[in-house]
């Protein structure tokens, strides 16, 4: 049985952005021109919560956890759904 309405995240770590610069402009088509991720799924990127993050950083993705939302904040970023 396959789920034809099944979504497809890229998934990354809000710890895998510690080597960005403060004040960048996250998306996924950064990450992937700097090779943080391989490719980018259909429905986009995914952010979840683990590890920390040490970086003012603005996050634009498809879909964040909950505690990744409220650690990029903490950190004193801004996320932004597509």
């Amino acid at each position: 049985f396959t789920n034809i309405y099944a979504k497809e995240y890229t998934v990354i770590n809000i710890s895998d952005l510690n080597c960005l610069e403060d004040g960048t402009e996250v998306t996924a088509e950064l990450l992937k021109k700097m090779g943080i991720i391989s490719k980018i799924e259909k429905d986009g990127l995914k952010v979840l919560g683990r590890g920390e993050l040490a970086r003012k950083l603005t996050v634009k993705a498809a879909k964040f956890t909950k505690t990744a939302e409220e650690a990029i904040k903490a950190a004193g970023g801004n996320v932004e759904v597509l």
